[in-house]
């Protein structure tokens, strides 16, 4: 049933519904464009995974907190996986920030990259040389000791295939780690219709742990841990503020992601992302 209609503030000021399934508690943005189509969606200077722009406050902020979670990242890839060293293939990599933190670390990886404009990036700011998303489709079965998908999740298309493949070319005991939005979040509920993590028409998909629960289930993982993103709640917050009033309202918004956080200290599938640490059943 529709529940919202969400504007693309990023882009190109159109709106869209967005509808929830009471059966799963996913929620679905609604006529998004096909896949072949979608690209023009993600053509702005403020697109920061593709672009690692630095202009405003929010970018700014933005960087300096991912220098600080990419270390936290490969540290949680070393403990889930119980390993120093292996063979990583990182989905969505965007400009290749963490691809390249863990090559330098002594994993052998393996990123995708559907952006033109963030592959380049790659290559230029990190010389790694991302791979097309197709190319996921020709990895070799029992390959690899982890996947990861940095809020990547919510963006792909062909979301069940995927899953089947991430499940094919983990090795056993391999670890799939996906950090998606989380729409029963307090800043969600907060925010409605101007939470910035809806993001639409970029994000297809917008999750709830019980959805993401169902997800896995259905493709062969099992949650082994929920784990939060703390920083999320004041970047979404940032952004969503500017989106409900046009304006900053700087303290506003660290102050509703600083209640946000709170909230979730108790539990973690209230935060704003979280983390799903899943293994195959």
């Amino acid at each position: 049933m529709p529940v919202l209609q969400v504007k693309d503030h990023t882009v190109s000021k159109e709106t869209f519904d967005i509808w929830h399934c009471s059966q799963c508690s996913g929620r679905f943005t609604q006529n998004i464009p096909i896949a072949t189509e979608i690209g023009r969606y993600y053509k702005a200077e403020a697109y920061v995974s593709h672009t690692d722009t630095k202009k405003g406050l929010v970018n700014r902020l933005y960087h300096i907190v991912r220098n600080i979670t990419l270390q936290t990242k490969r540290k949680l890839v070393e403990k889930a996986t119980g390993l120093k060293k292996g063979s990583l293939l990182d989905v969505g990599a965007g400009t290749g920030a963490f691809a390249a933190v863990m090559q330098q670390a002594g994993w052998a990886v393996t990123g995708l990259e559907p952006d033109d404009t963030a592959r380049n990036n790659a290559l230029t700011q990190h010389n790694i040389q991302l791979k097309q998303p197709g190319q996921l489709f020709n990895l070799p079965a029992n390959t690899f000791n982890a996947i990861t998908m940095w809020h990547v999740l919510e963006h792909v298309h062909e979301l069940h295939r995927y899953l089947d493949t991430f499940n094919s070319i983990l090795v056993n005991n391999g670890v799939l780690i996906i950090a998606v939005p989380n729409y029963t979040s307090h800043d969600a509920e907060i925010y409605k219709e101007s939470w910035a993590a809806y993001d639409v028409p970029r994000h297809l998909y917008h999750f709830s742990p019980q959805s993401m629960q169902q997800l896995a289930g259905m493709h062969g993982f099992s949650i082994q841990q929920y784990k939060p993103m703390w920083f999320d709640s004041f970047y979404v917050c940032m952004l969503s503020e500017q989106y409900k009033t046009g304006k900053g309202g700087f303290i506003k918004a660290v102050w509703n992601g600083f209640v946000s956080n709170l909230k979730a200290m108790s539990d973690v599938k209230r935060c704003s992302s979280v983390i799903y640490v899943m293994k195959k059943v």
